[in-house]
């Protein structure tokens, strides 16, 4: 291996002898720094060392046409006094390339969720859409905190609602976490772990009234989704969620005892809506067909819809009532609930809570309900005010 000293000039007049496929040179001043010259004429900077094992190393610093000698040069000197240190610039590299790009962290996510997480094609939804046009092509190990919060709030001043943006920090942070719980490279350090979520500030909760009520129903009915007017009328009637609705069988009802047994909930637990005689007029009008199960079939695919939210908003638009969402229906299901003089814990337990705060949040009472509380008490005092002798 000849021995050199290598400057700029130099490195361009040197050739690889004939008959060989190779020749090194090293250089004279940094100790391992070399640059191998190859038959077809390409040349390469590197840096050859022993690690702190004995074993031979070589960190390859770039071609000579793409990177200038004095750039090449302290590469070599920053590499050569990390070895100098203890480290191997080589294995390092090496570690770094097995560092898992975000996509590839998602694609094993996305597999594990699948197992047991009912929400998981939410979460697909959300990686897919706007996790990884953002951030796909990066390593795992390269996202800082700042960047990643600062890019939230864009998307909240964007038009995205702050809990939907949580949620993409949330399915984020435990990418992350998984991904150290799986030892994978570069999982050391997770940048969202502790990171709170913003205030989403959005406990005002709607509720409609009978005029409304009335008017959706005409336009819920008036839809090309023949199956939309039953899917309203029964979350509006039993205060379900909508997952719970689109996939109901047959099975899970009790025609003969007025029942709805809904095997999971959001809770994990199964519970029973009871069923007025409204609901159950509404099951008895649904068709049913030969070897499919669920109630609310599609009857293109005999699979529970994933989704209806294009008629729906074309129907809630048509009633005026474009702020209403489809979550709201058991919102007013609560409310017509309270304004009917049952307790919230006969609410709750028809909702399935299981804390009681949560059935208050719901429980809205109309004007006219407290107006008729205000009055009985009124009456009660047994003394009239606000009238002179």
């Amino acid at each position: 291996m000849p021995v050199i000293k290598l400057d700029a000039i130099t490195v361009q007049t040197l050739t690889c002898p004939a008959g060989k496929d190779r020749i090194v040179y090293r250089d004279t001043a940094v100790t391992g720094f070399l640059v191998a010259v190859y038959r077809s004429g390409s040349k390469t900077y590197a840096l050859k060392y022993r690690d702190k094992h004995g074993d031979q190393k070589e960190y390859k610093i770039g071609r000579v046409a793409d990177i200038s000698f004095a750039d090449a040069k302290k590469k070599a000197i920053h590499a050569r006094s990390r070895v100098v240190m203890g480290q191997s610039p080589a294995e390092e590299r090496k570690l770094d390339r097995a560092v898992p790009t975000i996509n590839e962290l998602a694609a094993r996510y996305l597999e594990y969720v699948e197992t047991y997480k009912r929400s998981h094609d939410i979460d697909e939804r959300y990686i897919r859409l706007h996790l990884l046009p953002k951030f796909g092509k990066r390593r795992i190990n390269s996202l800082e905190q700042t960047e990643v919060m600062e890019w939230l709030s864009e998307q909240v001043r964007g038009g995205y609602a702050q809990a939907t943006v949580n949620r993409w920090q949330v399915i984020l942070c435990h990418m992350l976490r998984m991904a150290n719980v799986w030892k994978l490279p570069g999982s050391e350090v997770n940048p969202l772990e502790g990171v709170k979520q913003k205030d989403p500030e959005n406990k005002v909760e709607r509720f409609l009234s009978a005029a409304e009520t009335q008017r959706l129903k005409v336009a819920v009915e008036n839809s090309p989704n023949p199956l939309l007017g039953k899917i309203v009328a029964l979350l509006l009637l039993t205060g379900c969620r909508k997952r719970e609705l689109l996939d109901a069988r047959w099975d899970d009802f009790r025609l003969d005892q007025r029942l709805w047994r809904i095997p999971t909930s959001k809770t994990g637990k199964p519970r029973h809506v009871p069923l007025s005689d409204d609901a159950m007029a509404v099951l008895q009008s649904l068709p049913r067909y030969d070897d499919c199960p669920f109630i609310l079939p599609n009857p293109k695919t005999m699979k529970p819809f994933r989704n209806f939210f294009n008629s729906w908003d074309t129907a809630r638009r048509a009633a005026g009532l474009p702020d209403v969402r489809v979550h709201d229906l058991r919102h007013s299901m609560a409310s017509n609930m309270a304004n009917s003089g049952q307790s919230l814990y006969v609410i709750g337990q028809i909702l399935g809570h299981t804390q009681p705060r949560t059935t208050t949040r719901y429980a809205h009472l109309s004007n006219e309900t407290l107006h008729k509380a205000a009055n009985a008490a009124s009456v009660a005092s047994g003394t009239t005010w606000g009238t002179t002798a």
